[in-house]
């Protein structure tokens, strides 16, 4: 079996056309269609089935599409690694972040192991939380983030900072004459929420509480980031939900931020890793994310960070 083989058939899974695989590829169709028998033959397996008018994966090219990226995933990671040794650093770090998440601690973060180790490379990957776990387990990333701690066994969940969650509210809404908001008032406007196949942690947790009322919300768009969701807010397009600090730092936007009059759980990011005992990058790393969350870290020495508990303008 060689890389042309597992190239191709990459290329003829995307694509799901012989003709579109090979102009991808730069090639003629003919050796792309004799690579992919080649390869069908050296495993014994049909991995496409084709009819005159389509290409489709069958089960087993399915499967195996799922171990070429990540073998395409592996190489591409030891070729970053090599780079990073000549470069000078003298080990690597790969965090994946999922739920849409770009945490408000993280400038103080990498400020913090920047400024410990900076010998340490850091790599970030933004994947879906099923993808995370998935390449927690397989070795594909060594620590990561989520916005939910349902993530099965082999893997730890560590709370790592929390935000209070609060409604946010285009300037001069009706809802802005409520103090604490409640929620079958809010349930009366269309909501804007996150994109349930990108940020799954998230999304759950909204439903939960959304499941707390007996109204049918309007949900009229589905975002993958909170600054679309910021802007449609403050668009006055709808209302959404996020952390406080996330509504602080679109202040300028004018949003504005309304706890909800039931008490809900805070919005926690969790620090995800492989169960079992840490390398020793892993575990200084988990110590500065602890360590900014505490309360004699001074966040602001090291980068801007808006307050955690922003105050309202008036309505």
């Amino acid at each position: 079996m060689e890389f042309r083989h597992l190239r191709s058939f990459v290329a003829v899974a995307e694509e799901l056309h012989f003709a579109r695989a090979a102009e991808k590829l730069h090639i003629e169709q003919s050796p792309l269609s004799r690579a992919i028998k080649e390869l069908e033959e050296e495993l014994g397996v049909a991995l496409f089935a084709r009819t005159t008018r389509s290409t489709r994966l069958t089960r087993a090219g399915k499967m195996f599409l799922v171990h070429v990226r990540r073998v395409f995933a592996a190489l591409e990671q030891g070729r970053d690694s090599v780079k990073a040794a000549a470069n000078g650093f003298h080990d690597q770090l790969r965090v994946a972040l999922s739920d849409g998440i770009t945490p408000s601690r993280l400038p103080a973060l990498l400020a913090l192991c920047r400024q410990e180790e900076p010998e340490v490379e850091i790599r970030f990957f933004e994947v879906p939380l099923s993808q995370q776990i998935k390449g927690l387990h397989d070795d594909l990333y060594d620590v990561g983030f989520a916005q939910s701690d349902e993530v099965g066994d082999g893997i730890a969940a560590i709370p790592a900072w929390s935000d209070p969650l609060m409604v946010a509210v285009p300037a001069r809404h009706p809802l802005l004459a409520h103090k604490r908001i409640p929620l079958d008032e809010l349930l009366r406007y269309p909501l804007v929420l996150c994109d349930p196949q990108v940020c799954e942690g998230t999304s759950k947790y909204f439903d939960r509480i959304l499941r707390r009322s007996d109204m049918e919300p309007l949900i009229v768009e589905r975002v993958a980031t909170c600054d679309l969701m910021m802007a449609l807010v403050s668009a006055g397009f709808a209302l959404g939900f996020a952390g406080a600090t996330r509504i602080a730092a679109n202040s300028a936007l004018g949003v504005v931020a309304r706890p909800l009059a039931l008490r809900v759980p805070p919005l926690t990011a969790y620090l995800l890793r492989p169960e079992g005992e840490p390398s020793d990058v892993l575990a200084r790393f988990i110590e500065r994310v602890q360590a900014i969350e505490s309360p004699e870290f001074s966040r602001p020495a090291l980068v801007g960070h808006p307050p955690d508990s922003p105050e309202d303008p008036a309505p």
